[in-house]
């Protein structure tokens, strides 16, 4: 896959929570990864748009790609905004924060987790998990014949 594939895109409120994790699991499955990380990937999914929800306007938008060696999700809000800086390195709790847990979980089951200004206003995170190669060309190549 040369280009990234869109899966979806969605605008989501909190009622439409269910829906997203469905939709997403049906995606990442359909884009060949399997448990158990699809489901920690449905996991940091929903932490991120709950997180959207409850701190940033109660909404958002999911974007979900395919870029052939990852499945990558972006969820931009239009709340205050925020930077990594908020989450923390430690289970929240054990370092005296009150909250974080979703971004820190989020964080921590996923390959890759970035936090950019939105145009305007608000936040958008980024995460990433990689798939596992299904495309002949990523396998390596078969040992030649023995001489």
């Amino acid at each position: 896959m040369l280009s990234p594939e869109l899966l979806c895109r969605l605008r989501f409120t909190l009622r439409d929570l269910p829906r997203l994790r469905a939709e997403v699991e049906a995606r990442a499955a359909s884009a060949g990864l399997g448990e158990p990380r699809r489901g920690e990937f449905v996991v940091a999914v929903d932490a991120v748009a709950t997180n959207a929800v409850e701190h940033a306007g109660g909404g958002g938008q999911l974007v979900l790609r395919n870029l052939g060696h990852e499945l990558e999700c972006q969820v931009a809000d239009s709340g205050p905004g925020f930077s990594e800086d908020v989450i923390p390195e430690l289970l929240p709790g054990l370092d005296g924060a009150p909250s974080g847990r979703g971004l820190w979980l989020a964080k921590l089951v996923t390959d890759r987790l970035s936090v950019a200004e939105a145009a305007g206003k608000g936040s958008v995170v980024t995460f990433a998990v990689r798939l596992p190669a299904t495309d002949a060309a990523c396998r390596p190549a078969p040992p030649g014949p023995r001489r």
